[in-house]
This record gives structure tokens, sequence and C-alpha cells, in this order.
């Protein structure tokens, strides 16, 4: 396994292992031929998981025999020898990926207590017969990673800012009182709360009778409540038939089925 210790002083200690080969020969093939689509001077392409370890101290020979033996997994693979250019796809930063808890767990349960964290991320390798420039390696990076969940590293070596912890943001609150419904307009298009004019306003006449101004974690709260993923308002809601009233919503004639 390959390696590179990164010191920050007073703050970070991390050890860089390389992986096995992250994809199937087919499935590397198929982005291959993806990215030659785009540019016929790509002549090759690998990816291999490269593992990151934030570390509270260097480890003894022993924790390192037994992290290596926890990260060898997979087959061997060959690096290209053209002219190439690297970059790494890692989980997005501030995140923690649910493969980094599930390893973290196993490296202290086999003792590793000395380990913070361990995070994987993937290192492509771009070959081409001509070097490749920046501009071309951002164009291949931008269509092999999901900027939703993952940040791209370019140079293919890992970067202190993926242990990094970040404060959490102040709380603030949106100025109805001063700014009117407005504000809340403001707010609702900045955090992309997707809230409609009905719910703008009914948020407007609530909190002007309780005499405050919301909070920005109010809003998302309300936006994540009011969200696809959460029915309870819209099932809950009453149902009016030809201008009559139900006596029930839609959630009490579901559990009237029980």
């Amino acid at each position: 396994m390959g390696e590179l210790g990164v010191v920050v002083p007073g703050q970070t200690l991390m050890l860089q292992l390389s992986g096995p080969p992250a994809f199937s020969v087919f499935r590397l093939d198929r982005l291959f031929e993806g990215l030659r689509g785009g540019s016929a001077d790509i002549t090759g392409l690998t990816a291999r998981y490269m593992h990151f370890v934030d570390l509270e101290r260097p480890l003894e020979s022993n924790e390192r025999s037994i992290l290596e033996q926890l990260l060898d997994y997979g087959p061997a693979m060959l690096e290209l020898d053209e002219f190439h250019k690297q970059f790494l796809i890692v989980p997005r930063l501030g995140t923690i990926s649910p493969w980094s808890s599930k390893a973290t767990d196993i490296a202290r349960i086999c003792g590793l207590t000395v380990v913070r964290r361990i995070e994987r991320g993937i290192r492509y390798t771009v070959a081409g017969n001509r070097a490749i420039d920046g501009v071309v390696l951002a164009e291949i990076a931008a269509q092999l990673h999901d900027r939703m969940t993952e940040t791209v590293l370019l140079g293919g070596t890992g970067n202190t800012e993926l242990f990094r912890g970040q404060e959490p943001a102040p709380l603030k609150r949106i100025p109805l009182t001063g700014g009117g419904t407005a504000a809340l307009t403001e707010a609702n298009q900045r955090f992309g709360l997707a809230l409609s004019a009905d719910e703008i306003d009914y948020l407007a006449d609530s909190y002007r009778s309780s005499g405050r101004d919301p909070t920005d974690a109010e809003l998302m709260m309300f936006a994540q409540a009011n969200s696809e993923h959460c029915r309870h308002k819209i099932f809950n809601a009453d149902w009016i038939i030809d201008g009559q009233q139900q006596g029930r919503s839609l959630f009490d004639m579901i559990r009237a089925t029980h």
C-alpha cells in the first residue's frame, strides 16, 4: 500500500493508503467510452479506492499492520504509464459517509483507538496521447461525480479539509417585523424552501401573532415537514367536497380501516 502522511500542527495527522480497483472492468469500460466520446485524446482510465485515516498520533508498527489488513481487500491493479492526470472524488466535505462510519467502528473494535476516522474516496487516473490540461480534467471530473454528495479534489492526493470540523453556523432571524412578507419571500428563494404564496402568508400571520421574527432553522424545519417526504400535513388536512367540510381527514379514514 502506498501512503502519504500530512501533518497540520495542532490539527490533523492524516494517513493515505491506496486500495483496490473501485469498479469492475465492465463498469470502467463504460465510463471510459462515455469520456472518450467527448475527447478523442483520452486513451485510458483507471479508478482505485483511496483510504484516508485521521489519527490522533503516528501509528505503531503493530497498529499499522492491523490497519493494512483491514483495508486490504480486492485485487491489485496496474497504473497507467502514459501522459496522465489524477483527481480524487471523495464524500462531500463536511459529511460522513456510511462506509466511513462502519470502517471507523471496525477499526476501533480491533483496538485502533488512535483512529479518529477512516474515509474512502476514488482516485481517477486519466491517460491521453498528449498532456491533459486543467480545463479538460475539470470537465472529466464533472462527468464522474455527483455534485450533491461528492467533492472533487484535483491533483490526486488527499486534503486535510476532509477531516476538518466545521463550526455550526449561528442562528439567524428573518426580519419579518421590519421587512414584511417580502423578507420571507427572499428567505424562501435564498434557502430553496419551495414554499407557496399561501404558505408564506400563513407563516407571516403566525409569527406576527406571536410577536417575533422567525429563525432560519425554524423555516428549514417547516420546509422539511412541508416536503413530499412528510405527508402528515396533507393527510391531516380538512376535506371539503362540494363546499361541505367532511368529518374525517384522510388519515382518520386510513386509521378506520385497521
